[in-house]
């Protein structure tokens, strides 16, 4: 490994030669999914100089695509591992000595430190999940949904797993935070809607945010095919005034347009976790920052976490539906039951 890290880093550092860029590869780190290097060109060098020769980088070194990007005082180049490794939901869990409140478990950002993203926040409140399909968005909607029950009580919170295609939370059907079976009927799904604003209003006169309600949809374009602006101005409601009320909504869908989520809905989602799409004015849209590089994104778990402006790659935590099933039967015999935790709404 050692070895192929050193001539990966002169072959960059060739290439900038060739084009009379002087640089030096300095430091670097290996995660599951990729090589970061990390290099510094002479003073007076233009930063886009560099990035024009993504292509050639990535020629240069095999690679069918690479990330070119700056940040802070650094050019970063990430070069695709030819076998990307899995981050295991379970294992990365038992690394974490205490998990705060509220706080899922996404998977590892860029230095392999384990990346945790906590519901209340005033900066999260809410999340938009994009990508295409391949991307790894039901993975991760998984992943977040099952960090949650782990580690918070049925008592201290509610889940609602809405999906219209019937395929990414059916080993999850035991949980017993759901408040009701998965919902993958759209027109169930509408009417549900509606009663959480009612049950939000409800909370905002009796100056209540208990149990945490967290709402997560799996594919809201379908929805939106069937509910249309019913359907956006349920969740314009939950988005906007659902935190006071311990009301959180993760929505998932392949190209977040505000013809698919609605513009006031997606201005209220602060959080995005981008996975590989399409084309780069698709990555603009998912991400909302021009030149983001999500469209040279690995699939498979390979995400952007995009908030305030700022943005983190990060391999997404696996589970596979039999060990879900374990910690759902565990959950349950640890848990028992809780008919006073289940909202009078639904």
């Amino acid at each position: 490994m050692q070895q192929l890290l050193e001539r990966q880093a002169d072959i960059i550092e060739m290439v900038l030669t060739s084009h009379k860029i002087h640089s030096r590869v300095w430091g670097g780190t290996v995660t599951p999914r990729f090589v970061r290097y990390d290099l510094t060109t002479t003073a007076g060098t233009r930063v886009q100089k560099v990035l024009a020769l993504q292509a050639e980088i990535a020629m240069a070194l095999g690679a069918s695509a690479i990330r070119l990007y700056r940040k802070g005082g650094a050019i970063r180049v990430e070069v695709p591992r030819t076998r990307a490794g899995l981050v295991r939901l379970q294992s990365l869990s038992r690394t974490i000595k205490r998990l705060p409140d509220l706080t899922m478990i996404l998977g590892v950002d860029e230095e392999g430190v384990p990346l945790l993203l906590r519901l209340p926040s005033p900066d999260v409140a809410h999340v938009l999940v994009a990508g295409a399909t391949g991307s790894g968005k039901t993975v991760l909607l998984r992943s977040m949904v099952l960090s949650l029950a782990m580690n918070n009580t049925a008592a201290s919170l509610n889940l609602v797993l809405i999906d219209p295609k019937g395929r990414g939370f059916g080993s999850m059907a035991g949980l017993p935070h759901l408040t009701r079976p998965v919902v993958d009927d759209p027109e169930v799904a509408i009417e549900l809607l509606q009663g959480l604003v009612a049950e939000m209003e409800q909370r905002d006169r009796e100056k209540r945010c208990t149990p945490t309600l967290c709402v997560v949809i799996d594919e809201l374009a379908d929805l939106r095919m069937s509910g249309g602006k019913v359907v956006e101005e349920a969740l314009s409601r939950l988005t906007q005034r659902g935190r006071e009320a311990g009301i959180h909504i993760i929505v998932a869908t392949q190209r977040p347009a505000a013809t698919v989520v609605g513009s006031l809905v997606k201005a209220n989602l602060p959080v995005r976790l981008v996975g590989a799409v399409g084309s780069p004015e698709d990555a603009k849209v998912a991400t909302g920052l021009a030149g983001s590089g999500a469209e040279r994104l690995g699939g498979r778990g390979d995400f952007l976490l995009v908030s305030r402006g700022q943005t983190v790659r990060l391999q997404v935590a696996h589970i596979t539906d039999r060990e879900i099933r374990q910690v759902v039967q565990r959950l349950q015999e640890r848990a028992g039951v809780h008919p006073e935790s289940t909202p009078s709404i639904i």
